[in-house]
């Protein structure tokens, strides 16, 4: 090419640049379509590595809630003797445990996916919101699959699958809405503060105890209870419980935790699409 033709081929090339939004601002609903597949591929990855090289496989989504449930219900069924609404307590805190192992598993595996993802964050440009959201999907799998196992204990107990049995895939959904609040929030959280990969596993444990899964609600004085019900997982816990074993649904506790369960995932996502573009620089 001739230095004259050169010159004017420059003089006319559109230079597009391309900057991270600045500010607080929502999640981008259409960018994540656009990148559907690859949040399949991430998650079956996820689910794959889970049980890679392990000897019982993906009958480790059956043995963990199970050995834990016969566990809470000889400690605290058995000998602390706490009330469960008149059902019996094995089954009771199986339905408790079901929404909270997924919700601790998803957040403990988001928290730090970030930080393990640090070979593709650096190196290509994809929605990174993608990555906590694969790992909170992955737990899907073995909660359907205990899921599975509650409705054959409903028939051992005797308590008949009703009506109500309809709202647990709105529940599920609120649940999963829950855990991606949460886990993007402990992501980005992560990447620029260390600290959360150690104080992440001891969040779970302290909001075990003021979740609703070993007790019931009632135990909590009436006037104290919209306490207990700003904890979202405590709305949630009881709603799995009211679907499942056909106790009524406690609308005004299910409405705070909904609402605060919002907040929560505006805060996570918001504070995520703000720090996101430096995740590439300090991770």
């Amino acid at each position: 090419m001739s230095e004259p033709r050169a010159n004017a081929y420059f003089d006319h090339e559109h230079v597009t640049v391309i900057e991270p939004p600045r500010g607080w601002h929502m999640l981008d609903w259409r960018e994540l379509w656009a990148y559907r597949e690859l949040l399949w591929v991430l998650a079956t990855r996820d689910i794959k590595v889970r049980y890679k090289q392990t000897v019982l496989g993906a009958a480790w989504a059956v043995i963990r809630p199970f050995t834990t449930m016969l566990i809470f219900s000889v400690v605290f069924g058995a000998l602390a003797r706490i009330p469960s609404d008149g059902l019996p307590y094995p089954i009771f805190v199986f339905a408790g445990l079901l929404p909270w192992t997924f919700f601790a598993g998803a957040i403990s595996a988001s928290g730090g996916s970030l930080v393990g993802s640090a070979h593709l964050v650096s190196k290509v440009y994809f929605p990174r919101l993608i990555i906590p959201l694969a790992s909170v999907g992955a737990g899907l799998a073995d909660l359907l699959v205990s899921i599975g196992i509650l409705l054959l204990m409903m028939v051992w107990y005797g308590v008949p699958w009703t009506w109500q049995l309809l709202a647990a895939p709105l529940l599920l959904a609120a649940l999963v809405f829950t855990a991606l609040g949460v886990g993007t929030l402990l992501s980005a959280l992560t990447v620029a503060y260390r600290d959360f990969t150690h104080l992440t596993p001891f969040l779970v444990q302290i909001w075990l105890y003021v979740t609703p899964v070993i007790f019931p609600v009632s135990i909590v004085p009436p006037r104290w209870q919209w306490l207990l019900y700003l904890n979202p997982m405590s709305g949630l816990v009881e709603g799995f419980r009211a679907a499942f074993l056909g106790r009524p649904f406690d609308l005004l506790g299910l409405s705070i935790s909904f609402a605060t369960a919002i907040a929560v995932f505006a805060l996570g996502v918001s504070y995520f699409e703000k720090v996101e573009r430096r995740f590439a620089d300090i991770i």
